[in-house]
């Protein structure tokens, strides 16, 4: 086997679509088959299974599958180690990123590092923060952007605290709540937990939810149009929105904060690159 089959297999595992993996690897389907049928031929095994919803791969198939995505891993490591070696700060970093600070924080950090750095590229994901820590673990991505606290056994430092927000066209108070219409939106379970434990210390009855958004910016638009209230993060307000706003704390009297942290593996300070980066934003405070 050599790289691009590690390539192929990858690609044509996360895609179950052979139609789908020939267009993203710029090969014809007809290429993309014949060397499925090399390597089953020279494993002596079955990789997968075709069907009308694509592909379904055998025991043994998955097994390769992780063969190579390990391969993979370990031949961007040993470039990674090889380029390091000339203590350059050159080379790709791998991000991974709650979508939040990938709208609000990330690129801004990019910038100035790249200004820095300009021979460094960057490819970032964003993604779910409960998803970025088995990212970062796996070495999938070198640094993760995360929301919440979440048990992260290495390395982490905390980069952005801020408060939280109910939010309201108009002035309301706490007691109105239960009765007045309420806008979610889809989050991660860290900052749910957050908001179902305040509630349920402050109100006996639930909330009267009346809509449900997919992301903070559409519920934050919502409030504007005077359809709700919400609960918001500081992340994705601005001070001269025309919001009224009560700090969101617990039964003490303290604000409850909503925490962000950057994620990464002590080995991986080895790279100057992923080293640099860790200090560039270390002692960073966005918010």
């Amino acid at each position: 086997m050599e790289e691009k089959d590690w390539v192929l297999l990858q690609t044509l595992y996360d895609q179950q679509n052979i139609t789908k993996t020939a267009e993203i690897l710029f090969v014809s389907q007809p290429a993309l088959s014949y060397r499925i049928q090399q390597l089953e031929k020279e494993f002596g095994i079955t990789i997968l299974h075709r069907g009308r919803r694509g592909v379904e791969f055998t025991p043994q198939g998955e097994y390769l599958v992780k063969y190579a995505k390990d391969m993979l891993r370990q031949l961007q490591q040993t470039k990674e180690f090889l380029l390091s070696m000339e203590n350059k700060i050159s080379g790709t970093l791998k991000i991974g990123t709650a979508s939040s600070i990938a709208r609000y924080k990330l690129p801004n950090i990019l910038k100035n590092f790249h200004i820095k750095y300009p021979d460094v590229e960057f490819k970032v994901t964003s993604s779910k923060s409960s998803e970025l820590v088995n990212s970062v673990y796996n070495r999938d991505v070198h640094v993760g952007f995360i929301r919440g606290d979440y048990n992260w056994p290495e390395e982490k430092y905390l980069i952005i605290t801020e408060n939280i927000w109910i939010v309201s066209k108009r002035e309301i108070s706490l007691d109105e709540l239960p009765n007045l219409p309420r806008i979610i939106y889809k989050t991660d379970l860290s900052l749910e937990n957050v908001f179902d434990n305040w509630w349920k210390e402050n109100f006996s009855k639930p909330p009267s939810i009346t809509m449900e958004v997919d992301n903070m910016e559409t519920c934050k638009e919502m409030v504007l149009s005077e359809l709700g209230y919400a609960i918001i993060p500081s992340i994705v307000l601005c001070n001269n929105e025309d919001l009224y706003r009560i700090q969101l704390k617990n039964r003490h009297g303290e604000p409850i904060m909503r925490n962000s942290w950057v994620i990464y593996r002590k080995e991986s300070l080895k790279i100057p690159l992923i080293n640099e980066f860790v200090n560039f934003t270390k002692n960073m405070k966005l918010m």
